[in-house]
């Protein structure tokens, strides 16, 4: 059987076009130029199990319990980067016992203190899979954590028991195998009306994203014009499947591109940088990431950061 450690250097199928993960800033990233953690990386990124990947695109897990200074006080900060994707975070708390939190998309960066766990995974879903998978469309998450048994309907609750089953410390593979036991046999679209609307999300999603070595991704109402819809209809698609107006997902996966670029560089060249990634110049990515982010790229990188809050459930 291939384990979690296995999946680590495996690579999804196809791309996450939601963006990747949502922590960054770990102990590592303490104010000293040039020592950040890559944006949107929380412990070890991983592949998901073949039974899962229809629904989840990416695993971010850590294991505390082995680190040196497990248990002791919290060392630095945890920065949460904005994120247009839904995620599920199951976790094994410091004093016992586990829970379940359903993070829905993130439009700004939040700081916060950081929390040691013995183990945490986080799942990232795919566009449209949120309401399947939880019972609630994506816009009903936005800006929200919450207790997956506190979700309407009988879809969370029944993944978040059949989870809480596993008992006080369950190993990671467990917890995904018992995942993949838990899915909705229905999870896959039904009729050919569900398989169109999945198709035009997940197509509307790839043209409206920022990517390397590929043109300007396309404006609201070229996608729609592409994929032969309304714009009232591509906003109505999105707002169900992902979460976020097209306009504020294109604004969440551009500058996440601008993250990811500044981390693979070791003195980020911001002009280039900016040209890269879609802006008119400079000055127009550094007004857009210090809206979404709260301070301009250079403050980021070097981690002069907004000051930390405590964290909360499912932080």
């Amino acid at each position: 059987m291939t384990t979690l450690r296995d999946r680590t250097a495996e690579q999804a199928e196809t791309p996450d076009h939601t963006g990747t993960s949502g922590h960054t800033g770990t102990p590592g990233h303490t104010g000293t130029p040039g020592h950040y953690s890559t944006p949107g990386r929380y412990g070890t990124p991983l592949a998901p199990p073949e039974a899962l990947r229809p629904w989840i695109t990416e695993i971010d897990s850590i294991n505390s319990v082995g680190s040196p200074d497990f248990g002791r006080a919290d060392t630095g900060a945890i920065t949460h980067v904005p994120d247009a994707a839904t995620r599920l975070v199951f976790r094994v708390l410091p004093d016992g016992g586990t829970d379940v939190v359903a993070i829905g998309p993130r439009t700004k960066a939040s700081y916060y203190e950081e929390k040691r766990l013995p183990m945490c995974l986080q799942l990232r879903f795919r566009p449209g899979a949120a309401r399947p998978l939880l019972g609630v469309s994506a816009r009903e998450l936005v800006g929200r954590a919450e207790p997956l048994e506190s979700l309407p309907g009988e879809a969370g609750r029944r993944l978040a028991r059949g989870l809480a089953a596993l008992g006080p410390a369950p190993d990671p593979d467990a917890v995904l195998a018992r995942m993949a036991e838990l899915l909705p046999d229905g999870l896959t679209p039904r009729d050919r009306g569900e398989r169109a609307r999945d198709g035009l999300v997940r197509a509307a999603v790839e043209a409206l994203s920022t990517a390397p070595g590929r043109d300007r991704p396309g404006t609201v109402t070229e996608v729609a014009r592409q994929l032969a819809v309304s714009e009232r209809q591509l906003r109505n698609l999105f707002a169900d499947g992902v979460g976020l107006p097209p306009k504020h997902f294109a604004r969440i996966d551009r500058v996440r591109q601008v993250l990811a670029g500044a981390g693979a560089e070791g003195n980020p060249r911001w002009a280039g940088l900016a040209h890269a990634t879609g802006y008119y110049d400079q000055s127009h990515m550094t007004a857009e990431f210090r809206a979404l982010l709260g301070v301009p790229p250079t403050a980021f990188v070097s981690g002069r950061l907004p000051a930390t809050r405590p964290c909360g459930p499912g932080h």
